[in-house]
């Protein structure tokens, strides 16, 4: 698919994380610290479900706790970032920051060494994505998110170094993922849904791009995910080169088909708590259905974003077996 050829049927690469932990039986914690329970994790359910991928996407938070953010743990939910102690809450520390070894020891080096078990237990069957938060993304995570939709006006200047700062780092982190076994990386970058379309084309766009190249030229592949309502920066998403492109519910894939074009691999987008979770099989099955024919035959399935953690396993089977039952090209029947 991502070469531009024909699969026998629909890929299958919906987003699970907390789901992933509760099939293995551990608190989310232990999923998000220990990479051998990630793994562990993520192939119990993706044989159980028959998902075409496997994935290290834990938390937003490993780059940043490796740059000594403080970060916020819970024994049974993601980690969060500390907004009012932000890293950068001081601009004038990013100039004392430095680029982080991703094989220094830290979250990113586990996250490394997931993908290297992945590769070795499952590489032959499962294609491996690797992650890296997107500019934007890691900002916020470094400078805190109120503050940096203010640096926007205030002082873009001081913007676009931190931009050009994480971006540099991220590639970097990339780079290892891929020689570790890493077939695509996705990258992050939610907070970019916040921003309207000229932020979004003077700011965002131009270090998307640099992130997105400097995968490619290290050999990798890119699934763009940027979770939230992107309708209106369509246009720009399009035009990054990422091989998949990740769309959340807000969007509606014909709209995103009609502005991006027809080459573009696109995935999603499923409502993951409306529809997902609180549907029927039927309903969901249908749900896939209508994206498959608005998206056409380059269409991806996966949820609009994570599948939650409670979602009932009749429901998640019915999105899995539209997938395997589907031509990309075929009808759009059930």
């Amino acid at each position: 698919m991502l070469k531009g050829g024909q699969p026998d049927r629909l890929p299958l690469v919906p987003i699970t994380m907390m789901f992933a932990a509760d099939r293995l039986g551990v608190k989310y914690g232990e999923y998000a610290r220990n990479h051998e329970v990630l793994v562990e994790g993520q192939i119990r359910t993706a044989e159980e479900f028959g998902f075409d991928h496997v994935s290290v996407i834990s938390d937003p938070a490993r780059e940043a706790e490796d740059y000594g953010a403080h970060v916020q743990w819970y024994e049974d939910q993601p980690p969060a970032l500390v907004e009012e102690d932000s890293l950068l809450a001081e601009k004038g520390k990013l100039t004392a920051l430095k680029p982080i070894d991703p094989l220094g020891g830290g979250r990113m080096h586990d996250r490394i060494r997931a993908i290297e078990l992945l590769k070795r237990r499952v590489g032959a069957e499962k294609f491996v994505e690797g992650w890296v938060e997107g500019p934007c993304a890691e900002a916020a995570d470094l400078r805190g998110i109120n503050r940096l939709m203010f640096d926007f006006h205030d002082d873009p200047v001081f913007v676009e170094e931190l931009f050009g700062f994480v971006v540099e780092n991220a590639i970097a982190f990339a780079g290892t993922q891929i020689v570790a076994g890493a077939d695509i990386i996705g990258v992050g970058d939610a907070a970019a849904s916040l921003v309207g379309p000229r932020l979004y084309e003077k700011f965002v766009w131009p270090y998307e791009k640099k992130l997105v190249d400097g995968i490619h030229a290290a050999g990798g592949r890119v699934r763009l995910h940027i979770c939230g309502n992107t309708r209106r920066i369509l246009a720009g998403m399009g035009k990054l080169g990422s091989e998949l492109v990740d769309l959340d519910y807000p969007v509606a894939l014909r709209q995103a088909r009609e502005i991006i074009g027809p080459d573009q691999a696109l995935a999603g987008n499923i409502e993951p708590v409306g529809a997902l979770r609180n549907g029927a099989p039927q309903s969901v099955a249908q749900a896939v259905a209508n994206c498959h024919r608005e998206a056409g035959p380059r269409y991806v399935v996966s949820a609009g974003c994570e599948v939650v953690r409670d979602t009932p396993i009749a429901n998640l089977q019915a999105l899995c077996e539209y997938a395997k039952s589907h031509r990309c090209g075929g009808e759009y029947t059930l």
